[in-house]
């Protein structure tokens, strides 16, 4: 789903005060991360994910690599921390 610059917007207003729920670590995206991830988006649609230090990705490139194997789209991404949307089709919690 591409998101549009004012539904982008809307978004990373909603995320300014999310704590972060998913950590990449040393291992990168593994599968085990997909997963967890992917409960997660269903779960609460919107979340906000940190790459710890010693992690061999950029934020960039584990954004990239969990919205291409999750199906969610990107909202932003800012120093070590990105933010992931993906819409739960049957019970969708965010109207954007």
């Amino acid at each position: 789903m591409e998101l549009t610059p004012k539904q982008r917007a809307l978004l990373r207003g909603m995320a300014n005060t999310l704590d972060p729920v998913l950590y990449i670590g040393k291992e990168g995206v593994t599968d085990a991360t997909v997963k967890e991830a992917y409960d997660v988006l269903q779960a609460r649609e919107l979340i906000k994910c940190a790459v710890l230090q010693n992690a061999p990705l950029s934020a960039k490139e584990a954004s990239d690599e969990l919205c291409r194997r999750c199906g969610a789209s990107p909202v932003q991404v800012i120093g070590k921390r990105f933010v992931l949307y993906r819409r739960n089709d049957k019970e969708p919690k965010i109207e954007i």
